[in-house]
C-alpha cells in the first residue's frame, strides 16, 4: 500500500475531460506507477480538503511533493516516461501562462466535455490503482 501513494493523481471523478486524462494515464501507464484518487471521495477529503471542495484543480503528489494544475499535468507527462518526457518543454513556459489556459477549461469544462451523474467506477483490474 505504501508503494501505492508515492504518486497519487487527485482528479474531479464527475468531470469527463478528468476521466479521459484518467483513462489516457491508465493506457499508457504498463508498470503502474500511478494511483488515482477521485477529489470527491474519502482520501481526497482527507489529504487535499480545500480542493475537494472547489474541484477545480488536478492535484499530482509524488513523493512527498504537491503539483497544482499544469504543473500536475507537466510533472505525470515526464513520469510517465517516453514520448511523452518531451512534454517537459512546457515547464519553461511561466506558470502563469499556463494556468492561466488551465484555468480557461477548468471553468467550462462541464459545458465542453461533460458531467456525470457519479463518480467514475473503476474496472475489476483497474480497481486496485483507485483510492476512495
Amino acid at each position: 500500500m505504501q508503494d501505492q501513494l508515492q504518486r497519487v493523481i487527485f482528479f474531479d471523478g464527475v468531470c469527463g475531460l478528468c476521466n479521459a486524462w484518467v483513462d489516457f494515464i491508465l493506457k499508457r501507464d504498463r508498470d503502474g506507477i500511478f494511483s488515482f484518487a477521485p477529489l470527491q471521495g474519502s482520501y481526497a477529503k482527507e489529504m487535499e480538503p480545500v480542493a475537494s471542495e472547489n474541484l477545480n484543480t488536478m492535484i499530482y503528489h509524488a513523493f512527498g511533493q504537491r503539483y497544482y494544475r499544469t504543473g500536475a499535468i507537466l510533472r505525470i507527462l515526464r513520469d510517465l516516461g517516453g514520448i511523452w518526457y518531451l512534454a517537459w518543454v512546457f515547464w519553461f513556459v511561466p506558470f502563469f501562462i499556463r494556468d492561466f489556459f488551465y484555468g480557461l477549461i477548468a471553468r467550462n469544462r462541464y459545458r465542453i466535455f461533460g458531467k456525470k451523474e457519479n463518480c467514475r467506477i473503476p474496472t475489476p483490474e483497474e480497481k486496485v490503482r483507485f483510492l476512495d
